[in-house]
Formats: structure tokens, sequence, C-alpha cells
């Protein structure tokens, strides 16, 4: 999307025209009419107002409040001395450049802004309440838990909810990143903020606005501004004391040599020492710093959002990049997180078709993660009469007359011993085990690729925490390439076995899915909730939330991160350089007014647009 203009850049950007078009004028007239000076010099005194106004009404309120030690009274003093010297034209181009610098950084604030600002259109301004007197259009914000709303095609959500009727595509790209649509019909959970795509439906309401998917993104978003990373704090602490400093010098430099020399009785050269101060306090302007080191955090920020990665500061993203191991859970991190069939054997005469059928029919109210995995697998459901007699035995399975056949489906001695991955069921026709389900958790397609490319980055570090058995956890670990797996632990054992890692490794990311890992993700260095979107568990415990549950965006964050910091840090180290250098030819006289504008807004530009670099990253999507 193309940038646009505010009001307020568009009024800059005339004034700077303007003036710039008068200090030519008055340029010229100074050159053609050198007899008649006063004219020129009116003339760029005129591009000096028009360009400079605010900054001197700035600088004069900022003595007033007592805030006296910033750009605006270093532009102002500098500017005006100049003109007190009678170098109009250093004056006026000082203030001209100064205001292109403004202006320069405020586009490029915008556009750092844009990409998590655009999060702002995800939140919808009304929503459709299904009353007894038909569809109300009304706020969000006075929707009721439980109440009943509907969506039609092209709108976004407004709330979370559970659909109650209609089938639809829903688009959660501004919220995940994901840009391939999902079917949803009745039953399934719907977030707010997702663009219903295909066809109307009716959701009833399961979080108030307050509490939404949507506003907790926003909230978190605009928070993370406040949470600032050490580069950060160290420009703030170094400019509150780095202003006054080289006002002082500057004063210094325009006093003590002239004074010196006339008590040595020679000549003060009151003009070139004061016109040296004047281009130490140009120079020492700390726009660049100040402004281009949270603008790089920020962009870093704004970057991952685009991606589907919420980070709650800056200061978290500047340990992400310093990270040199990650700690996954297991179940829904690297794993999806539900069971699928994924072995059937039969005995005697009976096919897999039937046995599934037999033991999908038993299980036809069963909650059990098996039993729902057997159902999906079956491609008919029981009609009235197919099942009766439905018993729940505890700790060992079901029973139930189907099809006139006695069934079971649940443990029995034949089924896999305790040390074989997944969960194995017979299934019992008739008193006759006619054969075994194995159920199992499966790996994520991308956990393979996640881990190869945080150990190309150099997080080579690498663990998993579990509570499963410890040949599951063997297994899923060995597939997607983890270094150490440590199984069977209870939630309180993860923190104490996440704390022993923490020793040996730090800065430690701790990826998980943000429900019954909140103590750990707390306690990490870096939290990441992954495919928590949605949990309030997720949100308010880790650092990091990744919007979908696709592993790949870890590294990904990694790679935002490192770039960010580097960048801030060239910002850093740059401007320093540039300014010591200058500053130093200054006050010898070597370097004078147009330099300082260089060392001013020059640098400010460049360090401005190396900033912007941090609102992309190459080969950002994940496939």
């Amino acid at each position: 999307m193309k940038y646009k203009f505010t009001k307020k850049q568009k009024r800059l950007l005339i004034r700077i025209i303007l003036s710039a078009t008068v200090f030519a004028v008055g340029v010229g007239a100074l050159f053609l009419s050198p007899s008649l000076p006063w004219i020129g010099r009116g003339i760029l005194i005129a591009s000096y107002i028009v360009a400079g106004y605010d900054v001197l009404r700035k600088a004069a309120l900022g003595v007033v409040r007592g805030r006296i030690f910033d750009e605006n009274f270093l532009m102002a003093i500098a500017s005006l001395g100049a003109m007190a010297l009678t170098e109009f034209s250093e004056a006026a181009a000082v203030m001209i450049f100064y205001q292109t610098g403004e202006l320069f950084q405020s586009v490029a604030v915008g556009k750092s802004r844009k990409s998590v600002a655009a999060l702002t259109e995800i939140r919808p301004d009304t929503a459709n309440l299904v009353g007894e007197n038909g569809v109300t259009v009304v706020d969000p914000e006075d929707v009721a838990l439980g109440s009943v709303i509907a969506v039609y095609p092209g709108e976004r959500i407004p709330l979370d909810g559970v659909i109650i009727e209609g089938k639809t595509t829903l688009d959660a790209v501004a919220l995940t990143g994901e840009a391939i649509p999902v079917e949803a019909g009745e039953g399934d959970q719907v977030i707010s903020g997702c663009v219903n795509v295909t066809g109307a439906i009716k959701v009833r309401t399961t979080k108030e606005f307050t509490d939404s998917t949507v506003t907790r993104i926003l909230e978190l978003v605009e928070d993370s501004a406040s949470r600032k990373s050490r580069p950060e704090a160290f420009i703030t602490r170094f400019a509150k004391y780095y202003t006054p400093a080289v006002c002082g010098t500057a004063l210094a430099l325009a006093l003590i040599p002239p004074l010196a020399s006339l008590i040595s009785r020679g000549d003060p050269a009151w003009r070139e020492w004061i016109g040296r101060a004047l281009t130490f306090l140009v120079v020492s302007c700390p726009c660049a710093l100040v402004l281009s080191v949270p603008m790089a955090f920020f962009g870093g920020i704004g970057c991952a959002s685009k991606n589907g990665i919420l980070v709650k500061g800056a200061n978290y993203l500047e340990l992400l990049a310093k990270a040199e191991g990650a700690v996954f859970d297991k179940t829904g991190t690297l794993t999806e997180g539900k069971f699928r069939v994924t072995n059937v054997e039969t005995k005697g005469g009976i096919g897999r078709e039937e046995l599934i059928k037999y033991a999908a029919f038993a299980e036809s109210v069963s909650t059990h993660p098996v039993g729902v995995c057997i159902r999906a697998e079956c491609p008919e459901t029981p009609a009235s009469g197919d099942v009766s007699e439905l018993t729940e035995i505890p700790g060992r399975g079901v029973e139930a007359l189907v099809l006139g056949r006695r069934v079971f489906v649940g443990k029995s001695e034949s089924a896999a011993p305790q040390d074989s991955p997944g969960v194995t069921v017979s299934v019992v026709i008739d008193g006759v085990e006619e054969g075994t389900i194995t159920a199992s958790d499966t790996v994520k397609e991308s956990a393979k690729d996640a881990l190869a490319a945080l150990g190309a980055l150099g997080v080579k570090k690498t663990y998993m925490l579990t509570g499963d058995r410890e040949v599951s956890a063997r297994i899923v670990g060995d597939a997607v390439g983890v270094g150490s797996v440590r199984a069977g632990l209870l939630p309180a054992d993860k923190v104490g076995e996440l704390e022993t890692i923490m020793k040996e490794t730090s800065p430690l990311v701790y990826a998980g899915d943000g429900i019954n890992d909140a103590p750990v993700l707390a306690r990490a260095d870096v939290g990441v909730a992954m495919g928590a979107l949605g949990s309030d568990a997720a949100i308010e415990a880790a650092d990091v939330v990744i919007m979908d549950d696709d592993v790949r965006r870890l590294p990904l964050a990694v790679r935002i991160a490192r770039k960010t910091v580097r960048i801030a840090k060239e910002n850093v180290v740059f401007s320093l350089a540039v300014k010591a250098a200058c500053l130093i030819l200054g006050a010898l006289g070597i370097a004078g007014m147009w330099v300082a504008i260089f060392a001013d807004v020059g640098v400010m530009i460049l360090a401005v647009l190396n900033s912007a670099r941090a609102l992309t990253v190459k080969n950002k999507r994940i496939n």
C-alpha cells in the first residue's frame, strides 16, 4: 500500500518547498546585487522564518517550561547565532535542512507504524445482534456474553464465539499471517478479527468485547512500545546528559579561547570562536541517536506483527536476538496435538473398514481423544437402533451392542505394550478379538524445518520437555532433531528442568502451547506461546505470541530480532563516529556550518533509512 502524507506532513512539505524557493531567490539576490546586500539578507531572513518559526516557538516554550536542552534549543541558538554573525545563508540553510530531516523522519516513522497500526483495522466497529425482533446493528461493546450475532460474507467477526448455524470459509491472514483460508461450520470456535469470506453464519459469543482476541492483541501491541531494549534505554540516558554537556562545551569554546587571547593581549577573534561554537552546537544535535534506535525496534516489532508474531516489547526482541538455546513443549508445539488413527491390524476374516465401523459405532458418544479420532476415520454414522446398551467401563474402555453384536473397544491383554508409541486399543466382537487400532499424535511437518533453521542460525542447543512417556517423546525428538529429550515431567517439574537448563544456556527461549505451560513461559528468558491465538493464558504469560501453530515462525522471529538489533547498533556506532569526527573538526575550525548540517541532518536521514530496513526480512513468508 502506498504511503499517504498526513495533513501535518503536507503542511511541512509546503513550507520546506516555499522556504527553499525563497532561499534560492535570496542567494541569487546576494550574487546579482552585491552592492545592495540588505535585499538578499531580508529575503534569506524570510526564508528562515518560514522554515523555522515553529522550531523557535518550541525552543522558547522549552526554556519557559524548564526543558531547555533539546534539539529545538540547539537549532534555535545555532541558527540565530549564525544570523548574529551575518551568516544569513547558513542560518536559513540550517533550518531548511533540519526541517527536511524532520519531514523525512516523520514519513519513516509513519511507515514503521503502518504495519502495526494496520492491526486496528481488524477490530470491527459494529456487530449484528440477533434478537426476537430480528437483527440489530450495535456497538460490539454492548453485546452481552452468550448473545447470538450474525456475521455476513465480507464482514469481520467482532467477538470470539462458537458457530451455531451456517458454514463458511474464514480468512485469518491479518491475525496469523497465514494466507490459506480455513473452513468452519457448526460447533467450530471462531475468533474476532477473522474475515467471513463465503457464507452467512450465526455465532454465540463466548467472550465479551474487552476480552476478545482482537482487543487483547491490540492492547499487547500498544503496550509493546513502553518496554525498551537496552540500546533504547542507553540512548535515553545518554541524551539526558549528552545535550547539556555539549551546550556547556560550546559555551566554553566560544568564551575561553577569546578570553585567553585577551589576557595574553592577543586578538580574541570572537567571530571565529563563536562560529566554531555554533558549528559545534549544530553537529551535536542528538536527533539521529534519539530517533533511529527506537525506530529500528519499532520497525522490527512491525515486521514481526505482519508475519503473525506479536512481540510484547523491544527488550524481548533483544533477548531473542541473543538466544543460545530453545526449549519446546511436545504436544501442540512439535506435534499436532490431535490423535489420529495411524495403524489398523485385523485378525480373521474381518476387513479394515468393518473393524473401524464397529469400533466407531461403539465409541459414538465417547469424548476420549482416541474414541473421537476413531469416529473421524469412519465415514458412516449410526442410525437409530444401530447402537444400544452402551456402557463405559472406567479405566478399560466402552462396550455396546452394535448392529446386534456385542462390541468392546479398549484395553486388552494383547494390546501393544506400554513402551510402544501412541495408544493401541483392541476391538473385541462377540468375545473374539478381531483386531487392534492405534492412535497417535503426529509430528508437525514444519517442526523439523524449524529445528534445522534454528540450528543454521546458531541456536544449536535444543531441548524438549514433556509429560509424555519416554518412548513417545524419543520418537518425536528424533523425528524433528531435538538435541535433548526430558520426558515424564509434571508441570511443576518442567519449571525445575528449565531452571537447570538456564544455568547452562542463556538467554533461553521456551515455546509452548500457552495453556498448561504458563508457569514455564513466564519463567523463561523469552516465553513464546505457540498457536495460542485467543488464549488468555498465552497472552498473559508469554513474551512473544505466535498467532498460529506454525513453529517455523520461531526461527523467523529470531531472524527479525537479529536484524533489528544489528540495525540499531549500526545506527549508534555510525551516528557517534560521524558526530565525534565533526565535533573535533568543528572545534578546530576545519569544518564549517555546511559540514555541521551534514553531521546533523545527513546522519539522521541515513540512520532513519537504515532503520527502515527493519520493516522487512528476506524470504519472510512461511510456505
